[in-house]
């Protein structure tokens, strides 16, 4: 994985995108950042949107502002927090009695750094909203757009996945807790997900695919639990070298749209993710103790 180059010229831009007409997309925390510049593009596109969003005033002016960039688009809000599974589980009801088919779910949403805390059911933050939230959601949507041609999840992963480990001793950081160790634990998770789910799809014979994408170092309020000290590094190094979220975008919009993705990592530009993040025996072991964690089986 890797940054993208701000160059456009010979790159995949959103003009690439195709058209997206009859298609229904769920994205998770499309109020802002990549999620939103996603979801904008999607509509432009024709998509039929839904968003997950815990803030529901953002949530709103982000449809707002779809609709003004796409007239008449078809978008709608679901409340969600994917730091409480009776929340996931109240959004996928509502997704389900109003889709009989999804084509995308885009799990976007998560949080990076933050102090030390515990999501509604005692998980540890990151893991719990980053990969355990969205395991649940994916899992209790899954049976929508197993079967569809063209189906897709798409999860947002880091290259922070690279200091990442797998903790089975302490998946939940209550021996001790470091803000990036906790990060990159959930971006490794991300990834795993996404490669054990890619092959039990494989497995059933269905034809949807499991895709994952890296946004690179980008400008959203991701940064907003950094520490005084990292703060202070981030506006006056990162962020003067950041990218803009609509290019930052791109990775999850060619994961999602791409005629040419396979069930693997779709990214403006393909680039391998790291050795341990294709250990099978520690994608089958993460996925066994998230269906326990969360009590949601998969439907294939």
């Amino acid at each position: 994985m890797q940054t993208r180059d701000r160059s456009t010229a010979g790159r995949w831009t959103e003009a690439d995108v195709p058209d997206q007409s009859g298609r229904t997309a769920v994205i998770t925390g499309g109020n802002s950042g990549i999620g939103f510049e996603a979801a904008r593009v999607l509509a432009t596109r024709g998509a039929r949107l839904i968003l997950g969003c815990r803030d529901r005033g953002k949530a709103h002016d982000a449809v707002t502002r779809i609709r003004a960039a796409a007239t008449g688009a078809d978008v709608r809000v679901v409340p969600l927090d994917l730091a409480s599974l009776e929340s996931v589980r109240a959004a996928a009801g509502q997704i389900r009695s109003t889709c009989e088919r999804i084509d995308l779910v885009v799990n976007n949403a998560g949080v990076m750094m933050p102090p030390y805390g515990r999501t509604t059911d005692g998980f540890e933050l990151q893991f719990g909203i980053n990969h355990l939230g969205h395991f649940a959601l994916t899992g209790l949507l899954i049976d929508r757009l197993a079967a569809l041609p063209g189906a897709r999840v798409v999860t947002v992963s880091s290259n922070n996945h690279r200091d990442g480990q797998i903790n089975f001793d302490d998946l939940q950081s209550e021996r001790g807790y470091r803000r990036m160790a906790g990060y990159s634990q959930s971006k490794l998770a991300n990834l795993m997900f996404t490669y054990e789910l890619q092959r039990r799809l494989h497995a059933a014979g269905t034809p949807a695919i499991a895709a994952a994408a890296h946004p690179g170092l980008t400008r959203t309020d991701l940064a907003r639990y950094l520490s005084p000290v990292m703060t202070a590094l981030y506006v006056l190094i990162e962020r003067p070298l950041a990218q803009r979220a609509a290019i930052g975008a791109l990775g999850t919009l060619r994961a999602a749209t791409d005629p040419a993705v396979r069930g693997e990592r779709g990214y403006p530009v393909r680039v391998s993710s790291s050795e341990r993040s294709h250990d099978e025996g520690a994608q089958r072991r993460l996925w066994q103790e998230s269906e326990r964690l969360t009590g949601v089986g998969y439907a294939i």
